[in-house]
């Protein structure tokens, strides 16, 4: 008995069986997936905030009640083997209540769990063969991206996830991180995102733009990630800094809006969230401010070390990827202090936007 996964299915296994969701070891059983959507933690205390699960219509998940081992392709192709241990369906909106601070149907990460396969099967994975993939060239295992650490003699290495194309506030970051650590691992998230979301193309050339021409290349280390996007906000940055800690890193960015879709979540929100973990995660997180630019202090700041956010905020422009994002799309060139022009000529021969999730 087998069961043919899909790309998604296919990259939630693979990063099991890697180690990437580490200390998950497989699909979420029934016990582990109640005890994160409740208490963030799996069943035996260890923080883990969102679910990994594998959902099937009921006559596929039927058909493979109580067998000891099933196969799992991918196109085709054997790639792993699924040890089916509980069978369970859920209050999908109950869930998404708590997962996403919402169960409106118009957030991408309700959607998606909403639409999801009627019943969970959970159990322990075994990842026998990686496909081969289009993003493939550009990723880096857990084990790979450890071993690239040690060659280059880093102890301290700060993690970047981001699922957009570089501006300055961006690389404001990345140079803040690099201050205090001796390497930087740039992970841009490359799986299912909703439309209108950046290209793997577009994301990949603009960081390679970026770290070639304006960061110090021998401190940066250029790897994709290739699991989908939850848009979760706060819990999606626990989730993200865990995944960091699994590739190697010892410190994480969490910045403004962190994995945030809209206007559900804070601000900050995801500071708050992290913050509730510390010292348990395994890595140090930063958490720092929004950057934007100032005419008066004529550079890129925060509100922590500007001055005019309140008295002349004539001379603020934000700098975001969504305000980014509307500029593209509506054939606007952005400043030079919004983003560098190389990247934007970097992103000239490459499809910018995802047109379906």
């Amino acid at each position: 008995m087998e069961i043919a996964l899909n790309r998604d299915q296919y990259l939630e296994m693979e990063k099991l069986g890697l180690g990437a969701f580490a200390p998950l070891t497989g699909f979420m059983t029934e016990d582990q997936f109640e005890s994160v959507v409740n208490r963030m933690r799996l069943p035996d205390g260890q923080p883990f905030p969102l679910p990994v699960f594998l959902s099937l219509d009921a006559d596929r998940a039927e058909a493979i009640r109580g067998l000891p081992r099933v196969a799992l392709t991918y196109q085709g192709e054997p790639v792993g083997e699924l040890v089916p241990e509980s069978w369970f369906r859920r209050d999908r909106p109950r869930d998404a209540a708590k997962l996403f601070g919402t169960t409106d149907a118009d957030h991408p990460g309700v959607a998606q769990f909403l639409s999801d396969g009627e019943v969970f099967v959970g159990g322990p994975v075994r990842l026998l063969k990686r496909a081969r993939l289009d993003i493939s060239d550009y990723e880096l295992t857990p084990e790979q991206s450890r071993a690239e650490f040690a060659r280059r003699g880093w102890t301290t290495v700060v993690g970047f996830q981001t699922r957009n194309v570089p501006h300055r506030a961006h690389e404001y970051l990345l140079r803040l991180g690099l201050e205090v650590t001796d390497g930087l691992f740039v992970q841009p998230l490359i799986g299912r995102k909703k439309a209108g979301d950046y290209t793997p193309a577009a994301i990949i050339a603009g960081y390679r733009t970026l770290i070639g021409g304006f960061l110090p290349p021998e401190r940066v280390v250029l790897g994709v990630l290739s699991t989908s996007m939850r848009y979760a906000g706060p819990r999606e940055a626990v989730f993200h800094a865990i995944i960091r800690r699994n590739y190697g890193c010892t410190h994480f960015i969490v910045g403004r809006d962190h994995a945030g879709v809209g206007s559900y979540y804070g601000k900050y929100e995801a500071h708050e969230m992290v913050a509730r973990f510390d010292g348990e995660l395994g890595i140090t997180v930063l958490r720092l401010a929004g950057p934007f630019h100032c005419a008066i202090c004529d550079g890129i700041v925060t509100e922590r070390s500007c001055a005019h956010v309140d008295s002349h905020p004539d001379a603020i422009s934000d700098l975001s990827g969504t305000r980014f994002r509307a500029m593209l799309l509506g054939g606007e060139t952005p400043d030079a202090h919004f983003v560098r022009p190389a990247i934007l000529k970097a992103l000239a021969d490459v499809p910018l936007f995802e047109k379906s999730e």
